[in-house]
């Protein structure tokens, strides 16, 4: 008779994957923290700290560290990927031959697939089957603020009733409220968006354009990230909590952004290649604003702010030029009739 598994895996060991088994193991739980490196990981064996991205904050007996992906995907019946969106298909093309017929997935990670412009439900139903349950986390939340036990709140979002309440247990404490959904279109479009936007608030801090700039830029990308939202098939009042306007208002104002510490980067004058060096961590705005902009234009909507985004980055226009352009649109009314 097999044996049936009920524990969690978290694939991916970065700062956020770190700090998301910091927090399952806070909560009782034993879970697996997986990474690809066999030298980090074990360091992080002998350290009991994840040097590299969480340095200070130690690593408790009961999270068990796994540098082998068969033995990770073995011990658990929940698997949750932290990797950025340009590795995820790989990861999951690497652990569905291990998979049980009871496995189930969720993920942290923020974005659209590079290249496909697919939301990362849709890349994990068609490398994994579309009758496995699925579910994404996102929300304001940065890593080192929930290593701390800071309070946050996130929303965990699945069509699977069942996995989404069990999984939403998982996470769920006094300083980590977890709200459930079953909008797992909004919550992606709202965790990938504001990724873009945080990039442009940080070049218009970086520029010096003060508390005013960056209201206006926060509030008008809120209107791009619903109106993207809107046509993929997300619901605005999913875009107007934690994984939509909430995460857009912490990534754009706080300086642990690393999309918004790119921003104030390339302000500075530095080329994409230098700021993503600078800031020494994977930025999925830089990467997710092609499919931003892809998606929009096949469907005919208007996203100027994801678009100058874009130009900056392919170094076609200046920071400063970019602004300018955005204040010499036309006026219009700001609620379309």
């Amino acid at each position: 008779m097999a044996q049936t598994r009920t524990g969690i895996a978290v694939l991916g060991a970065g700062s956020w994957g770190t700090a998301l088994a910091i927090l399952l193991a806070r909560n009782g739980e034993c879970p697996v923290l997986w990474g690809r490196g066999a030298a980090s990981m074990a360091a992080m064996v002998t350290k009991r700290c994840n040097e590299v991205f969480l340095p200070d904050y130690p690593l408790s007996p009961e999270i068990n560290l796994e540098s082998d992906l068969e033995t990770a995907v073995s011990t658990a019946r929940d698997l949750l990927l932290v990797v950025p969106s340009h590795a995820f298909r790989r990861l999951l093309q690497d652990i569905t031959p291990l998979l049980a017929a009871d496995s189930r997935i969720a993920w942290a990670t923020k974005g659209f697939e590079p290249g496909s412009g697919k939301l990362l439900h849709q890349v994990a139903a068609e490398v994994t089957g579309k009758e496995r349950p699925l579910a994404v986390l996102s929300g304001p939340s940065f890593a080192a603020e929930v290593a701390a036990d800071l309070p946050a709140a996130v929303t965990i979002a699945s069509n699977d009733e069942c996995f989404r309440e069990q999984f939403a247990a998982r996470f769920h404490s006094p300083r980590f409220r977890v709200y459930s959904s079953d909008d797992v279109v909004g919550v992606q479009v709202g965790g990938a968006v504001k990724n873009v936007l945080a990039i442009a608030a940080g070049i218009a801090d970086g520029l010096g354009y003060g508390a005013n700039a960056r209201a206006a830029l926060i509030t008008r990308g809120l209107a791009e990230l619903v109106r993207l939202g809107d046509a993929l098939g997300g619901r605005r009042e999913t875009l107007m909590g934690l994984s939509g306007l909430g995460d857009l208002v912490l990534t754009c104002t706080d300086d642990q952004s690393r999309n918004r510490q790119l921003g104030l980067a390339l302000a500075r004058g530095m080329n994409l290649e230098d700021a993503r060096e600078h800031v020494g961590r994977a930025t999925e705005g830089a990467d997710t604003v092609y499919e931003v902009v892809r998606r929009a234009e096949a469907l005919d909507l208007e996203v100027p702010i994801s678009k100058q985004v874009a130009r900056v980055l392919d170094g076609d226009l200046s920071p400063e030029c970019a602004v300018d352009n955005l204040l010499s649109r036309d006026s219009r009314p700001e609620i379309a009739s």
